[in-house]
């Protein structure tokens, strides 16, 4: 995978699909064992982890594969189009990975929740090779993904005259014309804006291998938890502010990509928009976070302190995840310390960074503490103090998982300031900081989508 982004000597992107296709077929193999071995004995009476594979989590990765799948299906097109010059394995590929991702949701579907007591040094190597191949897969994505996002950058940098910074466009369209070519140039282009559903997907599905691997082995107390149920009463609020935010996100969204690049005053016009509305929203989102804390902290509970593999995962995910959007936060604050002269819509950038980081620890508090608190029976006065008080100002209501689910979109669609506002590559470089860039971004946009649904999970069992 690295040998190809470098342009290695002698290593073309037909080996690297030969190796994944290789490892999927794998996966394939081993899926398709253990779920024969589970039809022949139905009959047995499994243990089963109560908090791993919930429903939301399930039906979130669904909607991610239908939408790999559908990706697949305009990759098969481009190398139709481009069949005369592309290998044999730019076709296979698509196929495989489309039978791999139905597959692969059909398993999760039906297992995601067993702990395994059988078999289990076999069972070790499927699963933890499950994670591990949809983690290469992620990082594919990730890949191709950056490369068009870095060659659009490129290009804008082009128009806006900038002639002190080596441009050389890293492109991989094959050699060939491709027939009808409005058609390919559609497909094209469409196949880069699927891809951030695709990367969200293989990240979800190797977060629940991940939990399986965990349960291996794993002796349980037998103890149900009572099953989340989504409540109605007193969210409108929270709902309506969460739907006015994602609607204000998207017209955002269209606006900064239709006017960045085009001249240097409607760039600087769409960066100073951008980072008004993301101060905005992030202000909201810590203040709606703070007041969290403090209803848990004035209502008092016992932490649950049992062991469970989904729940640390979830925790742990939102730390990791955080610190790929808290380095380039700093890096922008240091850039913007650092530099010798700032352009005025530069300093919009400065509490912008400040906010991330400020916000997501906040958030990150909120929701470890949620998950982690023991839930106990109210009377009715705390109870409706609680749905009141929550409902119309904390991420407690679903108002929250809109707030955080609309976040991802920015970045997921095109709109990324940081690489567009020029500061940072100006103290930095621009090739290293475009690194930092690639390597941090997708684990920001990963972050608000699990923050969205843990935000989802928090509410449902308050």
């Amino acid at each position: 995978l690295l040998a190809w982004a470098v342009h290695a000597a002698g290593m073309g992107k037909r080996a690297l699909l030969c190796v994944l296709t290789a490892l999927m077929v794998l996966q394939l193999c081993w899926m398709l064992w253990y779920v024969g071995r589970s039809a022949a004995q139905r009959s047995l009476i499994r243990p089963k982890d109560t908090h791993a594979g919930a429903r939301w989590l399930r039906g979130s990765i669904t909607l991610f594969a239908v939408i790999t799948i559908v990706l697949g299906c305009l990759k098969i097109g481009y190398f139709v189009g481009f069949s005369e010059c592309l290998s044999v394995t730019e076709g296979v590929f698509p196929v495989t990975h489309a039978v791999h991702t139905f597959l692969q949701v059909y398993f999760l579907w039906g297992h995601a929740k067993d702990i395994i007591q059988s078999f289990k040094t076999l069972e070790r190597f499927g699963v933890i090779h499950s994670v591990f191949t949809n983690l290469l897969l992620w990082a594919n994505s990730v890949l191709n993904e950056s490369k068009h996002q870095l060659n659009e950058h490129k290009e804008r940098l082009i128009t806006l005259g900038f002639g002190n910074i080596t441009i050389v466009l890293d492109d991989h369209t094959p050699r060939c014309n491709c027939t009808p070519p409005a058609l390919c140039s559609a497909v094209s282009h469409g196949i880069y804006y699927l891809y951030p559903f695709n990367i969200e997907y293989q990240i979800l599905a190797s977060t629940m291998f991940y939990v399986l691997w965990m349960n291996i082995g794993r002796q349980v107390d037998g103890q149900q938890h009572p099953k989340m149920r989504f409540k109605v009463n007193g969210v409108m609020a929270g709902l309506a502010l969460g739907l006015a935010a994602l609607a204000a996100t998207i017209g955002v969204v269209v606006v900064y990509l239709v006017w960045i690049g085009r001249s240097q005053t409607k760039s600087e016009s769409a960066l100073i928009m951008f980072y008004l509305y993301a101060t905005t929203v992030l202000l909201l989102m810590g203040a709606a976070g703070l007041l969290g804390i403090w209803i848990y902290r004035i209502h008092e509970r016992a932490l649950d302190q049992s062991k469970n593999p989904a729940r640390k995962l979830d925790a742990d995910l939102l730390v990791g995840a955080a610190s790929g959007s808290w380095l380039i936060s700093w890096g922008s604050i240091l850039a913007f310390l650092c530099a010798e002269t700032c352009p005025p819509y530069t300093w919009y950038n400065l509490p912008y960074s400040v906010l991330v980081i400020v916000e997501k620890s906040i958030q990150n508090v909120f929701v470890t503490e949620s998950v982690y608190r023991e839930p106990h029976r109210r009377s009715d006065d705390i109870r409706t103090l609680r749905v009141v008080t929550v409902c119309n100002s904390s991420p407690s209501c679903p108002g929250a998982a809109p707030h955080g689910g609309q976040l991802w979109i920015p970045p997921a669609f095109g709109c990324r300031p940081e690489y567009d506002n020029g500061l940072e590559e100006i103290v930095f470089g621009f090739e290293p900081w475009i690194i930092v860039v690639n390597l941090a971004m997708p684990f920001s946009i990963f972050y608000r989508m699990h923050a969205a649904a843990s935000l989802f999970e928090v509410y449902c069992q308050s």
